[in-house]
């Protein structure tokens, strides 16, 4: 059990958030890996270099990073008041969302499970 009253509590808890910018997709229909690939490519890299990245890359899940992507920079521009010349791509990463389960028939009356697997994508910028 903690120590001190709620609202002592929760006061501590809001201290210590996070307050860089960030941009959050979840349930985007693309598996991690398939997303991690495009993701590894963008990590460490400065937002100009991160959106040129991701414009030319031909991977599905690009399209979905890049509209992620822009939503951190503004997200950054507006309610951080931070310039987008300075931001870099501090943390990026995919965790694993729910998987729909479908079923393919096959021959002699077998059926092959598909799972469709989604992932929750996260995008977090700093300043230089």
């Amino acid at each position: 059990m903690a120590k001190g009253h709620r609202s002592q509590i929760k006061r501590e808890r809001n201290a210590n958030k996070d307050t860089r910018p960030s941009a959050k997709l979840s349930y985007a229909r693309v598996s991690v890996q398939k997303a991690c690939f495009v993701l590894d490519a963008i990590r460490g890299k400065d937002v100009q270099t991160a959106l040129g990245i991701v414009t030319y890359n031909p991977r599905y899940a690009s399209s979905l990073i890049k509209k992620l992507l822009e939503s951190a920079i503004a997200n950054a521009e507006n309610n951080n008041q931070m310039n987008p010349e300075n931001l870099y791509v501090a943390e990026c990463f995919a965790n694993k969302g729910p998987t729909m389960k479908r079923v393919k028939p096959r021959a002699q009356g077998r059926a092959y499970r598909i799972e469709k697997r989604m992932s929750h994508i996260t995008i977090v910028l700093d300043e230089k």
